[in-house]
């Protein structure tokens, strides 16, 4: 691990027979499966959990969208590419972009905000802790409206 910002990564996966429907597609809610699964791996990329054990916050989804280019099938390999395009005080916001090979199958983004978690208590947006901020860091050049492939 890099003491560097992380602010992107590569997930290589095949579609599983459980992801798709009669006709053999990928069902357009696994895409969102797939993009949280990239998200998880970039954390672990830069030394952290999204949700380790005693974690005084945790991160909601505020905001998920798809646009959806190409079908996956059973047995497609692709990549997924996701991207940390802005983190401000309390939101960190991505963009993903699935692929196979040369071709672009769906571009996603997403928005995710800190907040706190305290037992008994209803969840609190909060700051981002320093020791995350420190690990995670947006790209340079992208932004959240971002529609064009990944570079």
């Amino acid at each position: 691990m890099s003491d560097a910002p992380v602010s992107q990564h590569r997930l290589t996966r095949r579609v599983q027979f459980h992801e798709t429907d009669l006709a053999g597609v990928v069902h357009f809610s696994c895409y969102f499966r797939y993009m949280e699964e990239a998200e998880h791996a970039l954390w672990r990329a830069a030394g952290l959990s999204i949700h380790p054990k005693d974690a005084e916050v945790g991160w909601p989804r505020v905001h998920a969208s798809f646009d959806y280019h190409r079908a996956l099938r059973f047995e497609d390999e692709f990549e997924v590419w996701i991207r940390i395009v802005a983190i401000d005080e309390g939101t960190i916001r991505y963009t993903c972009q699935l692929s196979r090979g040369e071709t672009r199958i769906a571009t996603g983004r997403f928005t995710i905000a800190c907040a706190s978690r305290q037992p008994n208590q209803p969840m609190r947006r909060t700051a981002i802790p320093p020791e995350i901020r420190a690990r995670l860091a947006a790209a340079a050049g992208g932004t959240a409206d971002d529609d064009e492939p990944l570079a």
